[in-house]
């Protein structure tokens, strides 16, 4: 199931996403939230009615880097014998079609396309063959980064936590293997980045195990599980695109901050 969080008429919900060809699609309003038991209303509205927003509201965002080894190697990199975690403020999340704001600190963002983990319930401490009953689903994103700022600064709170630098979307599936997808990334219709999810070095079971020995979890905490070779900069006017097989098209454009 594909499920969207929108807004219509200032009123925000969340809904199932039904049909396949873009213009065609609908919602099916959900009664309540889905991280729990919820029922379709059989009211439906066209997603061009609407306005999506961000999937899910993350209490935090836990990304992990150098998690492909082509990635790692054109950064000059070694691969982390582990998982290696930093994190993004809630502040940095937008959704589909909002606009990346170039940050006035920097004058070197780049593009990262990433497959995002939505974790569906409280959870501490997860043992392996458990995790895939705490995630929610999969959506696509964007880690957007100040490669300048990040080289200069060491650590990467300024350069990869920076407002709209987590765009998010459009929906998360919910019904989905995640372990051999193609993602791929285009900047104004040209392609950047092309991998498969099965070449990450750390399983995305390797990554909640990881993260939940430290902290817990919330519904609606996202996890950030690296990006493949590919990376590059972004200029003020572009039009960026990831894309993951099996979830869908997450477009931004990026703007001068104001």
């Amino acid at each position: 199931m594909r499920i969207a969080r929108f807004s219509i008429d200032g009123n925000v919900a969340f809904g199932a996403v039904e049909g396949e060809k873009q213009d065609e699609l609908v919602l099916d309003i959900i009664k309540g939230i889905p991280f729990a038991d919820f029922e379709l209303s059989g009211t439906k509205v066209p997603v061009s009615k609407v306005r999506l927003l961000p999937p899910v509201l993350p209490n935090k965002v836990v990304a992990f880097g150098r998690n492909y080894a082509d990635h790692a190697e054109e950064m000059g990199n070694e691969v982390p014998d582990a998982p290696f975690a930093f994190f993004k403020p809630a502040t940095s999340v937008i959704g589909p079609g909002d606009e990346i704001q170039y940050p006035s600190f920097s004058q070197d963002v780049h593009h990262e396309a990433e497959l995002a983990v939505v974790i569906g319930r409280l959870c501490r401490e997860v043992p392996r063959e458990r995790v895939k009953d705490v995630i929610f689903g999969y959506t696509c994103a964007n880690d957007v980064t100040a490669r300048d700022v990040q080289k200069r600064e060491k650590q990467w709170a300024r350069a990869k936590g920076f407002d709209t630098s987590c765009p998010l979307g459009p929906w998360v599936e919910t019904d989905l293997d995640p372990h051999d997808l193609t993602i791929q990334l285009t900047v104004n219709g040209g392609q950047r980045q092309l991998g498969r999810t099965s070449e990450m070095i750390h399983s995305i079971e390797d990554l909640i195990v990881n993260i939940s020995e430290a902290m817990t979890l919330l519904p609606g905490d996202v996890i950030l599980t690296g990006t493949p070779a590919g990376v590059g900069p972004l200029h003020v006017g572009d039009e960026v695109a990831v894309t993951i097989e099996g979830i869908g098209t997450l477009t931004n454009k990026v703007v001068k901050r104001g």
